[in-house]
């Protein structure tokens, strides 16, 4: 008989962007490890972004339950207009360039609404799953955060209930380089580390997608704690060819602060000394781009080369993947970042196009890379490491041999990470 597990998410299709995927894969493989996955989502959400094609990857046999939530975007937008999506999308200008309606709003986020802007869902949850779970024998509840607020909900039910509980962290509480925007109080400050700490100290066990948190959090908790990185899944055949220009392709959200201008330099400096590398070349941006970033590359001559399209649908990026000539992931360079390992990572590894990686030193990305033979990863001052890579690749690609050369990419795999999960559980 399966055993029945309960994954509360708030991220769920129709919603898009990476949040949606780790959940949605590990629902679909953990019925081969003989386990029944029951799905609680918010109903009418307020997602930031909307990818209606990742609803085809939901099972058509999965039992989902939904419950209203009232969250405060709709009442910000009608007061801030533009701007509250591009926070919800994590894109915040620089300080010194906030209007003073985003410092209010940051500010208000940040004190009113501990630990995120879903809280009002909780109480609701616990009440409506608390009846749930006694009438349909479930003895492990699984919470998946951001938004942290879910996880109060698991610490709730375990109190309540003394179910087995598993606290999903896709990404850091305290320590995301976005908590440090949110214009804290001390005493808000300190609220948010006595919630991480209870949960992470009430938890029967944790679940994080990197070593750097794992490290994090064992200074704070003696409970077990497993790594369990995103990964890639098969997807269906896309038809696609190379591109015909040199394509440096960024997929996903380009922050304000995930703006590496030694990159940006590096590239005007090649147009401007090589004709043909001017000819060939071309930036591709997919997703969400902070005005910061769009301003250095119009800066620094590189606005004529860009092609910015905005976000795309999980199948149109996968396409993107394929037929880029070089795929770029750029991370904040900040300490606080060394533990993010990006869900796009794990695609790119699998599109057989060469990775060139940006980011703080001491990241996991960097050991991924070499230990795949998927790209190489530079540091945000390595100037003449960039430029004669960057070279390199295009000398492969006028000679029509660029291509990456992958290794060992099966441990990475959705249904190997499942099995892993499956243990745990």
């Amino acid at each position: 008989m399966k055993k029945n597990v309960l994954i509360v998410t708030y991220y769920w299709p129709p919603a898009g962007g990476p949040g949606v995927q780790r959940w949605l894969k590990f629902v679909k493989y953990l019925p081969e490890f003989n386990i029944n996955p029951i799905v609680y989502v918010p109903e009418h959400a307020n997602y930031p972004l909307i990818d209606e094609s990742l609803l085809e990857d939901v099972p058509s046999n999965l039992t989902i339950l939904k419950t209203p939530i009232k969250e405060p975007y709709k009442l910000a937008r009608l007061l801030s207009g533009n701007k509250t999506n591009t926070i919800s999308k994590g894109i915040i200008a620089e300080a010194t360039k906030q209007s003073s309606v985003e410092r209010l709003m940051l500010y208000v986020r940040g004190n009113f609404f501990i630990p995120d802007a879903r809280k009002s869902w909780v109480k609701p949850s616990v009440s409506f799953l608390s009846d749930y779970i006694s009438k349909h024998d479930i003895d492990t509840v699984i919470t998946t955060g951001p938004p942290h607020s879910l996880h109060l909900i698991g610490l709730k039910l375990k109190g309540d209930l003394n179910i087995k509980w598993i606290a999903d962290f896709r990404d850091p509480w305290t320590t995301i380089g976005y908590h440090k925007e949110l214009k804290l109080t001390a005493a808000s400050e300190i609220k948010h580390k006595e919630l991480e700490s209870q949960v992470l100290n009430t938890a029967d066990a944790i679940i994080v997608t990197s070593n750097p948190t794992k490290k994090e959090f064992e200074v704070i908790t003696n409970k077990p704690i497993h790594v369990i990185t995103n990964g890639y899944d098969t997807v269906k055949t896309v038809d696609f060819s190379l591109d015909k220009k040199f394509t440096l392709s960024h997929i996903g959200s380009l922050l304000s602060k995930r703006n590496p201008k030694v990159l940006w330099r590096v590239l005007s400096d090649l147009v401007n000394e090589r004709n043909e590398f001017a000819q060939d070349f071309q930036l591709n941006i997919i997703g969400s781009i902070g005005e910061d970033v769009l301003q250095s590359l119009d800066k620094i001559g590189l606005g004529m080369y860009i092609n910015n399209l905005g976000y795309v649908s999980h199948l149109e990026a996968i396409k993107f993947q394929k037929q880029s000539q070089l795929l770029l992931l750029i991370e904040i360079d900040s300490e606080d970042t060394k533990c993010i390992i990006p869900g796009k990572l794990f695609e790119y590894m699998v599109s057989n196009r060469p990775i060139l990686a940006m980011g703080p030193e001491e990241s996991d990305v960097e050991e991924i890379l070499k230990s795949t033979n998927t790209g190489q990863y530079f540091l945000y001052n390595d100037y003449s490491g960039l430029k004669q890579t960057i070279l390199k690749h295009y000398k492969d690609f006028k000679n029509g041999n660029l291509q990456s050369h992958p290794i060992g990419l099966q441990k990475y795999s959705r249904r190997s990470l499942t099995e892993v999960l499956s243990k745990i559980v």
